[in-house]
Order: C-alpha cells, then sequence, then structure tokens
C-alpha cells in the first residue's frame, strides 16, 4: 500500500515536464480552462521506495540546472515522501523569485494515523493545502490538484472546498490525477452546474505502454477543454531499452520490482507480463531512434509530444545527464509514417463497446461538432 511506502523511504526524483512546442500556442499551457505561459520544461519530485536516491544538494542541483534550461513548473504532492519532497522544493524555492515559476502540488492520500487524514473531504483538503504552503514556504500555489479518485466523499463536497481555495487565493486553479472517464465526466457536468471554477488538467499515465486513458477519459479531455499532463512516460524503465525480452530485469524502477514483485505497481510492472507488442514497440523505437541519433526513450517521449491531447510530460531525472537527455526531444520531430508505425504497433486491444461504437462509426466525422478521439501529430 501506498502509506505503508511513504513512511519508510523517500525517492528525491526530479519530475520534468516538457511542453510541446508549436500546435495550440508555443510554451502555452493548453486548456480551454485557463491560459499561461509555459516554459519547455516542468520539474517536480516523484515519491517514494523507487531506487535511485538522490540527496537535497543534487535534487536542488537538477532544479537549478531545470530553470537554466528556461524551466518555469515545478510539480510535486503531499504524500511524495510524506512531506519531504515539498519541504526540499520550498528550501529551494525559497531562494528563487517565486513570481517566475508555476508551482504545483496534489492531495489525497493519508498524511498521518488520524482516520480523516486522508481523502478528499473538506476537513483533510483545507489541512493539506495549510501544511503543503507552509512546506513549500509560499502563499499559493498555482495548480492545486487531487492525486486520486475518493470513492468516500461527495464530489460536491470536494470541489466546492477547492473552488473556495481559488476564491480565498491560496490555489490559482484545480487539477485532478487517476480518474475514469465516468468519474471526470461526473466532476466537470458538478462543477458546471454548481458554478464553479473548472478543471484545467488532469495528471494521468500515458506511454506507448499505457494507452487506456485514449478509450473514454482523454476525450473526455479533448471535448471539454482540458490539459493532459502525462506521466510514467518511461513506464518505469521499461521503455528505455534497458529491460530486454525474456531477461530478468536488474536495473530502474521495473529492475527493483523484480527483486520483490510485491513492489509491483501500474507505473513499474512486472517484467514477466509485460507483453510482446511492447517489446516490439521498443524495437521499433530502437530502429527510428538510430535514424535521428536518438535513443528509445527520447522516441518514446517525442511520440507522447506528437499526441494531440498532450500539453506536456512529466519526465524523472536522477542525474543532470538523465535531465540533459530527456529535454533533447524538442527540436526535432517523428515523420506521419514513424507516428503512424508507433501507433498501429502500441494500440491496445479494444474491449466492448468501443469496438463496436469504432466499427460502425469510421465514416461518421464531423469535427466541427465532436472532435475527442486522440490523434497523432506529424511533422
Amino acid at each position: 500500500m501506498v502509506v505503508a511506502v511513504v513512511v519508510v523511504l523517500v525517492v528525491m526524483v526530479v519530475v520534468v515536464t516538457v511542453v510541446r512546442g508549436g500546435g495550440r500556442g508555443e510554451g502555452a499551457a493548453a486548456s480551454r480552462n485557463f491560459f499561461f505561459f509555459l516554459t519547455p520544461i516542468i520539474t517536480g519530485y516523484q515519491q517514494m521506495g523507487w531506487p535511485g536516491q538522490s540527496d537535497e544538494s543534487l535534487a536542488h542541483n537538477i532544479m537549478d540546472r531545470f530553470v537554466q534550461w528556461g524551466g518555469n513548473f515545478i510539480d510535486t504532492a503531499d504524500a511524495y515522501g510524506a512531506g519531504i519532497s515539498e519541504t526540499i522544493i520550498g528550501n529551494w524555492l525559497d531562494k528563487q523569485t517565486r513570481e517566475n515559476l508555476v508551482v504545483a502540488t496534489k492531495c489525497r492520500f493519508p498524511m498521518g494515523r488520524n482516520v480523516n487524514s486522508v481523502g478528499l473531504s473538506r476537513r483533510h483538503i483545507t489541512q493539506s493545502i495549510d501544511d503543503s504552503l507552509r512546506r513549500l514556504r509560499t502563499d499559493y500555489v498555482d495548480l492545486y490538484q487531487t492525486h486520486i479518485f475518493d470513492n468516500a466523499t461527495p464530489i460536491e463536497e470536494t470541489y466546492r472546498t477547492l473552488d473556495d481555495l481559488v476564491r480565498c487565493g491560496k490555489v490559482r486553479y484545480v487539477g485532478v490525477s487517476n480518474v475514469s472517464g465516468w468519474q471526470l465526466q461526473k466532476i466537470v457536468e458538478t462543477q458546471k452546474h454548481l458554478g464553479l471554477n473548472p478543471l484545467v488538467s488532469l495528471q494521468q499515465q500515458y506511454s506507448l505502454a499505457a494507452r487506456d486513458s485514449e478509450l473514454e477519459v482523454f476525450q473526455v479531455c479533448k471535448n471539454e477543454g482540458i490539459g493532459v499532463l502525462p506521466w510514467s512516460p518511461l513506464k518505469g524503465g521499461l521503455l528505455t531499452g534497458k529491460v530486454k525480452r525474456g531477461e530478468k530485469p536488474t536495473e530502474g524502477r521495473v529492475g527493483w520490482v523484480a527483486k520483490d514483485e510485491s513492489r509491483k505497481l501500474p507505473s513499474h510492472p512486472l517484467w514477466h507480463e509485460t507483453p510482446e507488442k511492447i517489446f516490439d514497440t521498443i524495437d521499433l523505437a530502437k530502429k527510428i531512434g538510430e535514424k535521428y541519433d536518438r535513443s528509445i526513450a527520447q522516441v518514446a517521449i517525442r511520440w507522447l509530444l506528437q499526441r494531440d491531447v498532450t500539453t506536456s510530460v512529466i519526465i524523472g531525472a536522477r542525474t543532470l545527464e538523465q535531465l540533459d537527455q530527456n529535454m533533447a526531444v524538442n527540436d526535432w520531430s517523428l515523420t506521419a509514417e514513424e507516428m503512424k508505425q508507433l501507433d498501429d504497433l502500441s494500440t491496445p486491444n479494444t474491449p466492448y463497446p468501443y469496438d463496436m461504437i469504432n466499427l460502425v462509426n469510421p465514416d461518421r466525422v464531423n469535427t466541427y461538432a465532436n472532435d475527442y478521439y486522440v490523434k497523432s501529430i506529424a511533422s
């Protein structure tokens, strides 16, 4: 369980988001519900119990380099290291010019032993934002996100509370993370019905190895003007090419899980459960990358940046070298043919009723009325 890991071990992994250039505005946060400029990188901290920990000094060096690249967006969560991540960012942020940065954090997971120190209730959210602001050493966050859906709290309570935080100035914008299609649509409709400030973003796992959100939740995003921030774009290191077909891995998060299979999570799966289709996709990404002198990871990230639903991509970096490599994705593009090859090979099996809907509707196209299917963008 997440809470069991949070209090034991924290990883200081700087997370970077690369904003797709061009298209809907060079460096602009793409959402119908808000507009401000994001420079090409976002940094933040990812969590807990994963290999490759870095100390606070190295984390600050990575964020300094991130700013040198022109980055301005820092993303974290209160649950990352049970508040340690926010504290480290706050120590760094205290030395920066606050108005030059866009700061995001999240709430929802347990932050104590109290039965009410969890979830998306008014009590927990109001306590969580005050604690996050104290740790981050700021009096507001630009984007406050629910970390995952809460089955126990009425949606009206959650989003009235978040709207109150916007109105009182502690939060500028509201986002969500890790939701299903019906949950996201219900949240959107509740906000409309109550006249609340709308959602501006969704953080969701999305990569060449995890495309199920295209079936429904991303269609809601396109239809409602919500920006998408994919997390785990390399599927825990699976899409780096370091995990070989039929070989037990020893490196990265996938290797860490291989040593103890109870550590398995959607972001770092069991190597022997990886479908052959994903290894075929990795082989194709390697072949394409060789044409441009790019790595498999860079091809995987570039593919995400050329999906029309993507606003920016959250990338983990444990070293300055990893940060520099992951930044080298905005000065080149995949061709229409290369995108189609990657699209076709990585497309997951489509279950009912989506398969039947798609089968009956290939010639029913009206982009002026409906344009919610995820597409690729070619150079």
